[in-house]
């Protein structure tokens, strides 16, 4: 009777030693994956995207007329006065000059409204990680792209993104 006593206390003992060994074990997750392929993420990818292209296509627009107003001032070199030759090359390095401000101030904007976006999922994904490691008595949580080996059954990336996409459906940009 003693050691089948013995042996209980002994079995449970093991197995708490062995959730709190399995709960000190460092997790991974790959934030990298959670920002880029939630549901926030990918529509927020897919807006600026979009923004992106539909920004090009409009200066590229601009610089197709640019390059036809050139070949228009080249055929009439020999047409018109020096002076006037001169006047229309410097407003067409005026449009040229323009329209590189305009193709950087679209490209600053979309890389500020996607720092924005990664900001705003972290943001968003913190709580819920501290909720899961709470719940799953986790006690660290490491990014995947630091690690160079790790057991796939440490990998806490897909429950983690599941969690997340009930939470946080979409972010709104500025």
């Amino acid at each position: 009777m003693k050691t089948l006593k013995r042996s209980i206390i002994l079995f449970i003992f093991s197995l708490m030693v062995l959730n709190n060994a399995y709960a000190d074990l460092p997790h991974y997750l790959d934030f990298k994956f959670v920002l880029n392929e939630s549901d926030a993420g990918s529509k927020a990818q897919k807006f600026l995207k979009k923004k992106y292209q539909d920004g090009v296509k409009k200066l590229n627009a601009k610089e197709k007329a640019i390059q036809d107003e050139e070949k228009k001032i080249i055929q009439q070199k020999k047409l018109i006065s020096e002076d006037e030759y001169k006047k229309k090359i410097l407003g067409l390095r005026k449009k040229v000059s323009d329209l590189q401000k305009e193709r950087s101030k679209i490209l600053e904007e979309v890389a500020k409204q996607r720092t924005f976006a990664k900001n705003e999922l972290l943001k968003n994904l913190n709580p819920v990680l501290k909720e899961y490691m709470v719940e799953k008595k986790i006690r660290m949580v490491l990014d995947k792209k630091e690690l160079i080996l790790a057991d796939e059954a440490l990998d806490i990336t897909k429950e983690v993104m599941a969690l997340f996409n009930k939470k946080i459906k979409s972010i709104n940009f500025k």
